[in-house]
């Protein structure tokens, strides 16, 4: 399943901090994926679009900034994690501070390197591990293929990743950060879309459980009935 094209131009705020706000007020986005996918880098080209290529290995920062999408300003809170996951087959090793991530979360992308097969491997896990502290299958999850320039080091294949993504329910979109601002653009774009239109099928959800039913009208011919037998002489 591909990322569907995006036809109206993204247009970024300038970067300003984001001003607290009530709960659910934010859109809520998680970066997830092994060490050295370009998760940071991808946060800051999409924010800045500006390119960074070499980062400290990173503790998880959180990036809370106001961008400006299809009209209107969103504030969106970005959760950059630490490439510190183990797969091992089937199972992956998820410290505490990457579940609360997960927890906190509505909206991901998991990302992995073209050039490095074992991040691809640990995508899987993740996207299950995703799902068991989100049942709900609206919740929604973009995989990510980094680093799409390298082709001569090409360790995963595209189709690859499009069947991955296939099997598990997921986007796919397979993209260049050093190369190409617009596509790191359109991955956040339809993401903070996604979680929106989710935030809204809530709120609406919850209007409609807090109306009171109205209660079912009587029956008439019953009614009547009754009326009769309190009016009629008692048979002795």
């Amino acid at each position: 399943m591909r990322l569907p094209s995006m036809s109206q131009p993204f247009l970024l705020a300038p970067i300003a901090e984001c001003p607290p706000g009530p709960p659910g007020a934010q859109v809520r986005l998680a970066v997830l994926g092994a060490r050295g996918v370009g998760k940071s880098a991808m946060i800051v080209r999409f924010l800045t679009k500006r390119f960074i290529g070499d980062y400290e290995p990173n503790t998880g920062s959180l990036y809370s900034r106001l961008v400006h999408l299809d009209g209107d300003h969103v504030a969106v809170q970005i959760q950059d994690t630490p490439g510190c996951i183990q797969a091992q087959e089937d199972c992956v090793q998820v410290p505490d501070s990457l579940s609360r991530c997960v927890k906190w979360a509505e909206g991901f992308l998991l990302v992995y390197s073209i050039t490095d097969y074992s991040s691809y491997q640990s995508v899987q896990p993740l996207h299950q591990h995703i799902r068991k502290v989100h049942p709900d299958a609206r919740t929604p999850i973009i995989i990510v293929g980094n680093k799409a320039d390298l082709l001569h080091a090409r360790q995963v294949q595209a189709k690859e990743g499009l069947q991955l993504a296939d099997e598990l329910g997921s986007l796919f979109l397979e993209i260049s950060t050093s190369e190409d601002s617009q596509g790191v653009c359109d991955v956040f774009q339809y993401l903070c879309k996604e979680v929106s239109k989710l935030q809204h099928a809530g709120s609406t959800d919850r209007r409609r459980s807090s109306i009171i039913p109205r209660p079912k009208s009587p029956n008439m011919q019953d009614l009547k009935r009754r009326f009769k037998q309190a009016l009629s002489p008692k048979v002795k």
